[in-house]
C-alpha cells in the first residue's frame, strides 16, 4: 500500500499511514485526465460574448441612395456587415462550453492526479486541522513548517471550517478545499497536497 508521512502542526512527523491502493496508488491514464481537465477548464467558461446580425443592427431599413447613377457601389442597406455600424458576419453568440463527462471518468482522473502526487512524494497527511479563531499568522507559521520552500499547496479538510479558511485566504500559493469539492485540476494546480487526517477517509468513501 502506499505510505504517505504525516505531520502536526508544529511539524512534527509522526509514524507514516497506509493509503488506499485503489485510489492513491493507480496507474496514471493521461489521456483521461486530459480530458477531463478540458472539461472543468469549458465548465468555468461564461460564453456571454454577443454580436449583432446586419438583421440585429438598429437603421439600414431604407436604401441609402439610388442604385444607378452615383457613382459608387450598389448598396441596399447601410447596415451591411462591410460598412462602419453594419452586422457582424460570424461573430461569437451565447453558448455554453460544458462537456458531459460521466462521473466514473471525473473520479477515476482524481486518483490518478492523487497517485501521481504520491508517487513523486508531494502528498501528505496533516494529522489534525484545528484553529479556535482566525489567525493567519497560525496558519503562517504551520504552512512554514511543512512546506519550507513556499510551493503553491492544496489543504485539503472534512468539512468547510470557517477560521481555516479565513486565515488561509491571504496567504499566496494556499487553496483550502472540503475532501467532496476537490478535483483534478485542484490537485494538478498545486505543487504539494496536504490531506488532514480525517479528511483521508471522507476522500476514500468519496471515489471508493
Amino acid at each position: 500500500m502506499a505510505s504517505v508521512k504525516v505531520y502536526t502542526m508544529d511539524g512534527r512527523e509522526l509514524a507514516p499511514i497506509e493509503l488506499n491502493d485503489a485510489i492513491f496508488s493507480v496507474e496514471n491514464n493521461e489521456s483521461l485526465v486530459h480530458d477531463v481537465v478540458v472539461a472543468l477548464m469549458n465548465a468555468k467558461r461564461q460564453g456571454n460574448a454577443e454580436t449583432k446580425t446586419r438583421g440585429e443592427v438598429s437603421g439600414g431599413g431604407k436604401k441609402p441612395f439610388s442604385q444607378k447613377g452615383t457613382g459608387r457601389a450598389r448598396r441596399g442597406s447601410s447596415r451591411e456587415p462591410v460598412l462602419k455600424g453594419g452586422g457582424t458576419v460570424w461573430g461569437p453568440h451565447k453558448r455554453s462550453y460544458r462537456q458531459s463527462v460521466p462521473l466514473r471518468s471525473r473520479r477515476q482522473a482524481l486518483c490518478c492526479a492523487l497517485s501521481d502526487r504520491v508517487q513523486n512524494e508531494a502528498l501528505c497527511v496533516l494529522d489534525s486541522l484545528t484553529l479556535d479563531a482566525p489567525k493567519t499568522k497560525r496558519f503562517s507559521e504551520m504552512f512554514d513548517l511543512i512546506s519550507p520552500e513556499r510551493r503553491k499547496t492544496l489543504f485539503v479538510t472534512t468539512d468547510v471550517e470557517k477560521n481555516v479558511v479565513l486565515s488561509a485566504r491571504n496567504i499566496p500559493r494556499v487553496t483550502v478545499k472540503t475532501a467532496a469539492d476537490i478535483n483534478v485540476l485542484d490537485v494538478l494546480g498545486a505543487s504539494r497536497v496536504v490531506l488532514v487526517r480525517d479528511a483521508v477517509t471522507k476522500l476514500e468513501e468519496r471515489l471508493s
